[in-house]
Parts: structure tokens; C-alpha cells; sequence
């Protein structure tokens, strides 16, 4: 059996034209090189996997390198190269600050450090996770650092800048490694699979690519993972399935559900994602990273940053077409919430499928465009009442003109938001009854059905039910409207209702008339003027003898000191 060897060692750059993702930082080391303009000490940064060690690694080797070609390549024959590729160079030394982290692991260094290269003309010390030296270390590595020998070149790599020490930054030439972009590594991936003979889609790459989250190494590490999984030919319902990523075609069969309005399936698309065993947060996030391409997909101009292989690029275009930019942006808010607001919930499960139904009862399809709803299995739900009929009904049905907020209440009516299974567009079955709906109610109908509203409405909410039971009612009449304002004790109390409850209380009020003309306001209550408190009892005796001349008779009859 050969040895196997793993592709993020097999496949390691070895020159400068193999870096990925760090074209300028390459530039930069190779002019550098190129113009004999050589620092003595660098600080390699970034996260991992991005080919800090790799970079310092093939610096040293280009240096050191006895036929550099044209370009600022080592040639890989010379003795200097071979002996670095067997590992037995004496010009290039790594030493591993995690585990030679202490003052005497630096002071064998600096012995070393005096002893001049044996082959080529640098001696190259590279320091991995340098962060990880200790503070003595550090103080003792401060002078050699700062005016090494002239065939001295230092090269320290950390993933964690923030705790290198500043005087060590501020004698360092520092280059902040970048996040290796997802098309490059695909293009890599794709090369070493052709090389490796795996056949693989690019479905399948891209998953691996947002997996490793920026990383080429996590890539690579996660490629051999998979093909240890599916053998040579690689399939994408395979490879998310060993990887446990969310398909796409759950957010994508999310999202159908949700411009058709089906809440009904969109719960239970979600139940069946937690039963696959998808982390819930995940799932949000998921969702919300998809409503995010469909605003770019929707919105021209913006496809470089769809970073998704064609296929899916065509899927999202189709799809956005079909939704408006609010609906979109509305969306986005409410995944944002959900997610925001996940960890503190109590029920989280509710939580979420909270918001799923807000997402399905937003609406959103542009008009005159046909809303395909998705195959499932079939479920009870309720009937076409949840249809947008505002869009599409003649003008001579619509109702009258009046203000935003009014129109969004007889919007409310209009659609369908009672659970009902008679389609909406006749106002009668849902308890309007066609001569009532044109007829403004009297202010005497309104006061004895108010207290039907507070019961609805303020159920197992004491502090709602005590404010609207004591709140006092005046009524104005205005373009065909009865205006019904009734006053609260305080602002927070104004705030908390309108914020989340007028609009409801507005519907339910309609309901309960059997008309829908009445639009509810909420004001605060004025602040009366009270006497002043009494609290000494000198103060106490003289209100009860100002009250009551009884007592001041009293007092005087026996002529006591009410003082």
C-alpha cells in the first residue's frame, strides 16, 4: 500500500506562481527581492490557512535560490532548493513558538543566529504562532530582532496580531494576509481534482469552498474528507448530506411558500429540516443569506457579487422576479430579528416559526405577475382567503380615499386576515354586512360595543384591559369615517399600543361593529394639577379642620394646640 499523503500537504505552493488568493503580497516580496531591497525582520498575519507559513517558506527558498529566474521564482535544482525540499537545508530554520515558548528556547535562537549560512547568502529563522512566545521571550528576542547580522532575515507568522508586543510590530515589515476568495479556491479545487482524477460538479465545490469559510487548507482538508465519503465521482446531494449543510432547495421552496402565503407548509418545511438534524440558528441564517441574494440578484448590475456557480445564479434571478424589492428588504428585517433575538428566546422553535409565518403573511408578488405554488404534500389549509384581492379589484369596489394607516387597515380587512374558509371578497360572510360596510356607526353603537372589543382584545393582558377599560371616549366624523379617540394615563402606555396593537384592535373593532368605517386613535390623558401632599401631622390636622368644621369646633371647645 503507498503512502498516502494528504492535499494540503501534497499540494502546498512551492513557488510564488502557486500562492492563491495573495497576488499583492506576492508582488510585494518579489520586487523586494528583484531590487535587493531586503528587510531583516517580517510579520506575517492573517487567518489560518491562507498561506502565512507557505509565503514565508517560499521567501526563504527564493533568496537563498542560486538561479532565480526572470520572474522571482526559485528554480527548484539548485543545491540550496534541494536541500530545502529534503528537508536538510542549514540556511532556513522554522521554529514553532507554541511549543518554544520559553527565554532559553529564544537564546538557543540567537546562538544559532550567529553562525553564517553555509549555502546561499541568507539565513532565514522563521517563528510560527509567534503570538504564543512569552513576555520574557519576547524581551529577550528584542535586540537580535532589532539589528541582527547582515545575513540575518527574520520571518514571524501569527494568526492573532493583537497580541504580538508593539515593539516587536514597529521592527517588522507587516503583511496582513486576506481570506482566500471563494472562486479561487474553487479554480484550485478543480485543478487538483482533475489531477487526482475526481470527477465533481460545481455545486459541489462551491459547498466545500463556503465550508472552509475562507481557509485553503480547511478546503483541502474537507475535499479529502469528501472523497473518502463518494469515492471518485462526487455528487452534490452527497456531498451536503457527509457535510451537513442546508440545501439549497429548502430556502428556495421556503420562499415559493411564502409569496403564495402558505404558512401552513413553510412550518412544515421547517419541521422537517430540524428533523434532519440542521441547527435551527443555521437554518435562519440560511434563509436570511438567501434573501440577501435575491436582492442582489433582483437589483442590475450587481451579479459580482452573487459569488454562485451559474446554475444557481439562473435559479435566484427566476425567483427574484417574482418578488418585490420591499418584499425583499421587508424580509430581510424580519430574518435579521429572528436571528438577533434566537439566543434570548425561551421557545425557540416558536420563535422562529413566528417569524416564518410574518414572512408568508407579508405578500410581496409584483402585479400582474403569476405566483407558481410549489408541489407538496398535501395539507390543510386555509382556502384562497389569504389571496391579495386589492390588486386586481376593479376601481369602482375599491374603498374611499383616506389616510395611509386607514388604507392599511382595510387592507388588512380586505385580504383576509380572519381564518376563514369563504373567499374575501365578500365583505357580508366575514360579518360586514354589505349596508353597514356604507353606513358610519353611531357614537352609542361604538360605547356599547367597546367593552366586546376590551374583552377581545385585552384578554390575559390586565394592564390593556384596566387601560382601555378606564380610558374616556370622544368621536369626530372625517371623509366618510368615524374617528374614535380614547385617552390613555401615560406615553409609554400610548407608545406600547400603537406600536403593536392599534392595527389590531382596529380589525377586531370592524368585526365586532359589522363595520368597517371607524379608525381608532390613541391620545394621553392631560396631566391634572394635584394639591400639594401632606405629610407632617401638624399639616395632616390642619387639612382635617379645613375639611371638616366639625373637628375645628371641636378643637376649639377644648381649646387644644393643633400645632
Amino acid at each position: 500500500m503507498s503512502e498516502y499523503i494528504v492535499s494540503a500537504r501534497k499540494y502546498r505552493p512551492d513557488s510564488f506562481e502557486t500562492l492563491i488568493g495573495q497576488d499583492n503580497i506576492a508582488r510585494t516580496l518579489k520586487n523586494s527581492i528583484l531590487r535587493g531591497q531586503l528587510a531583516h525582520a517580517y510579520l506575517f498575519c492573517g487567518p489560518r490557512g491562507v498561506g502565512k507559513t507557505s509565503t514565508a517558506r517560499i521567501f526563504a527558498k527564493t533568496i537563498n535560490c542560486l538561479h532565480p529566474s526572470d520572474n522571482m521564482e526559485p528554480c527548484g535544482e539548485c543545491e540550496s532548493c534541494v536541500s530545502f525540499a529534503e528537508g536538510r537545508s542549514y540556511c532556513i530554520y522554522e521554529l514553532d513558538a507554541a511549543s518554544n515558548n520559553s527565554v532559553e528556547d529564544i537564546k538557543t535562537l540567537m546562538e544559532k543566529v550567529q553562525i553564517p549560512p553555509q549555502v546561499g547568502n541568507y539565513s532565514v529563522y522563521i517563528i510560527d504562532e509567534v503570538h504564543m512566545l512569552s513576555q520574557a521571550a519576547f524581551n529577550a528576542f528584542l535586540k537580535t530582532l532589532e539589528e541582527p547580522p547582515s545575513y540575518a532575515i527574520f520571518i514571524l507568522c501569527t494568526t492573532e496580531k493583537h497580541k504580538v508586543l508593539p515593539t516587536i510590530l514597529s521592527r517588522c515589515q507587516t503583511y496582513d494576509f486576506n481570506r482566500i476568495g471563494i472562486s479561487d479556491m474553487v479554480r484550485n479545487l478543480r485543478g487538483i481534482a482533475d489531477k487526482e482524477g475526481v470527477k465533481v460538479d460545481d455545486e459541489s465545490l462551491h459547498v466545500i469552498a463556503q465550508k472552509a469559510d475562507g481557509a485553503m487548507r480547511d478546503a483541502l482538508t474537507i475535499f479529502d474528507q469528501t472523497v473518502a465519503f463518494c469515492g471518485n465521482d462526487i455528487h452534490y446531494a452527497d456531498v451536503i448530506r457527509n457535510l451537513g449543510v442546508l440545501d439549497y432547495d429548502y430556502t428556495f421552496r421556503l420562499v415559493d411558500f411564502f409569496l403564495s402565503k402558505d404558512y401552513a407548509h413553510a412550518l412544515l418545511e421547517f419541521d422537517d429540516i430540524l428533523s434532519k438534524g440542521f441547527n435551527a440558528l443555521h437554518f435562519v441564517s440560511a434563509l436570511g443569506e438567501h434573501f440577501r441574494n435575491l436582492l442582489v440578484a433582483r437589483t442590475g448590475g450587481l451579479d459580482s457579487l452573487l459569488d454562485l456557480p451559474e446554475s444557481l445564479k439562473g435559479r435566484y434571478r427566476e425567483q427574484a422576479g417574482r418578488c418585490t424589492i420591499q418584499y425583499i428588504y421587508d424580509s430581510l428585517g424580519i430574518t435579521t430579528a429572528c436571528e438577533a433575538g434566537y439566543k434570548s428566546s425561551t421557545n425557540q422553535r416558536l420563535h422562529i416559526e413566528y417569524a416564518l409565518m410574518k414572512l408568508a403573511f407579508l405578500g410581496g408578488v409584483p402585479e400582474g405577475k403569476d405566483v407558481a405554488k410549489p408541489a407538496a404534500a398535501p395539507v390543510k389549509t386555509a382556502a384562497p382567503a389569504q389571496q391579495d384581492v386589492t390588486a386586481t379589484a376593479p376601481a369602482e369596489e375599491a374603498a374611499p380615499k383616506r389616510g395611509s394607516r386607514a388604507r392599511k387597515v382595510m387592507s388588512g380587512l380586505l385580504s383576509g386576515e380572519e381564518d376563514t374558509e369563504t373567499p374575501v371578497a365578500e365583505p357580508a360572510q366575514k360579518g360586514l354586512s354589505a349596508d353597514s360596510e356604507h353606513k358610519i356607526p353611531t357614537d352609542d353603537e361604538i360605547r356599547a360595543k367597546w367593552p366586546a372589543l376590551v374583552s377581545e382584545c385585552a384578554k390575559g393582558k390586565p394592564r390593556l384591559e384596566y387601560a382601555l377599560n378606564s380610558a374616556s371616549l370622544s368621536f369626530s366624523e372625517e371623509d366618510g369615517f368615524k374617528n374614535v379617540k380614547f385617552e390613555v394615563t401615560n406615553e409609554a402606555q400610548k407608545n406600547w399600543i400603537e406600536n403593536g396593537l392599534l392595527r389590531t384592535m382596529e380589525t377586531s373593532f370592524a368585526r365586532i361593529l359589522g363595520n368597517g368605517r371607524v379608525h381608532l386613535f390613541v391620545t394621553v390623558k392631560p396631566a391634572e394639577e394635584s394639591a400639594p401632599k401632606v405629610y407632617m401631622p401638624a399639616e395632616k390636622a390642619q387639612e382635617l379642620m379645613n375639611t371638616n368644621p366639625e373637628v375645628l369646633n371641636l378643637v376649639k371647645d377644648l381649646g387644644l394646640d393643633a400645632n
